[in-house]
């Protein structure tokens, strides 16, 4: 049986969701893979003990605090490869970036492979099913570019900032157009001449 509870963030609806114990989603409104680990229906519980955990580590990190990874039970749904990429990711420090290279060889270092693909790396924290709380915001490409955020480049930009990231030597793909455009106009002007 799967729980879920939303949580109201400064950047809009989070989806909770949990086994019983165990946190085992966290997506934002319009996420891509939004509810993926959810195999069976799921009923709305706010009142879970770890509902109430996530909610206050939750709040501290919008807040300005730097909250514990490991003060949630935690228990993502996905394959060896997988979980091996959201471990790598539940230890990048609060307002640093690692690129996903970066990942790609702490992953073959950790499994004995000669190489591990960047953009294999890339799929495995796309589809991380508990944004924000492991970090996979903290993830760049290795020439400073934005991309492969489930919740949205915005979101992206928005959580990096947050946490103090200097974003000056990144930018946006130029295939970002519309709305988004919008939204980062007045923000620094990142190489290739798209503004982060």
């Amino acid at each position: 049986m799967y729980y879920t509870t939303n949580y109201s963030s400064p950047l809009g609806s989070i989806l909770l969701a949990s086994d019983g114990e165990n946190l085992i989603g966290a997506w934002l409104a319009g996420q891509k893979y939004h509810g993926g680990a959810l195999k069976d229906e799921a009923v709305q519980k706010d009142d879970l003990p770890v509902f109430t955990r996530a909610k206050n580590w939750l709040d501290r990190y919008f807040n300005g605090d730097k909250p514990a990874i490991s003060a949630l039970p935690l228990a993502p749904v996905g394959g060896e490869f997988r979980q091996t990429v959201w471990n790598i990711l539940r230890e990048i420090p609060y307002g640093e970036t690692l690129t996903y290279g970066d990942i790609a060889r702490l992953v073959a270092a950790q499994t004995g492979k000669k190489r591990v693909s960047a953009q294999a790396v890339g799929g495995a924290v796309g589809h991380n099913p508990i944004s924000i709380i492991i970090p996979c915001h903290r993830v760049v490409g290795a020439s400073g570019s934005l991309t492969g955020y489930a919740g949205g480049i915005d979101k992206k930009i928005k959580l990096l900032k947050h946490e103090a990231v200097d974003t000056s030597s990144f930018f946006v793909p130029p295939n970002r157009t519309g709305l988004f455009s919008q939204f980062c106009a007045g923000f620094t002007v990142g190489r290739r001449g798209k503004p982060v």
